[in-house]
C-alpha cells in the first residue's frame, strides 16, 4: 500500500511538471491574444526550448498556432478539405500517390508570407505526412 501511494504521488507531481512546461510565458500568450482575438479552447504546448504551440478554436474552425519564446508569431496550420487546395498540390499529390487515404489537409501560413500544405495519408497503419508549397513541389514527405 505505501508503494502505491509513493508511486501515485510521483505521478501526480510528474503530471504537475510536465503542465508547468508547457505554459506559454506571458508575452507570448499576449501575442497570441492580440493575434486571435475571441479564440476559445486554447491548450499551450512547448514544441522546444524556444517555441510554443496554441491548439485552440477560431471563428468556428480549429488551428494552431506556433510563437517563439520571445512572442513573434511564426506560423498558423488550420484544416481544410482536400478540394480547397490550390490545382498544383492537388496534381503533384494525385501523380505519387494514386490510391491513397487521405486523412486530413492542412493550409500553414508562415510568418514569412508563404502558405504551404500538409496532406496526411493512411498507410496500413502508420500516417505519413507530406509537405507541399504552393506551386505542388514536394517540400517533406
Amino acid at each position: 500500500m505505501k508503494k502505491l501511494l509513493i508511486v501515485v504521488l510521483a505521478l501526480m507531481l510528474l503530471g504537475t511538471f510536465c503542465f508547468a512546461q508547457s505554459k506559454a510565458p506571458e508575452k507570448v500568450v499576449k501575442a497570441f491574444q492580440q493575434k486571435f482575438e475571441k479564440a476559445s479552447l486554447v491548450k499551450w504546448d512547448k514544441e522546444n526550448d524556444h517555441e510554443y504551440e496554441a491548439s485552440f478554436e477560431w471563428k468556428g474552425e480549429k488551428h494552431s498556432a506556433n510563437f517563439s519564446d520571445t512572442g513573434e508569431w511564426l506560423e498558423t496550420e488550420s484544416t481544410i478539405i482536400f478540394n480547397q487546395l490550390p490545382e498544383k498540390v492537388k496534381t503533384a499529390f494525385n501523380n505519387s500517390h494514386k490510391g491513397s487515404v487521405v486523412k486530413s489537409v492542412y493550409k500553414i501560413e508562415t510568418s514569412k508570407k508563404t502558405l504551404k500544405y500538409e496532406i496526411e495519408i493512411k498507410e496500413n497503419l502508420d500516417t505519413e505526412e507530406f509537405l507541399y508549397d504552393s506551386n505542388g513541389t514536394l517540400l517533406k514527405s
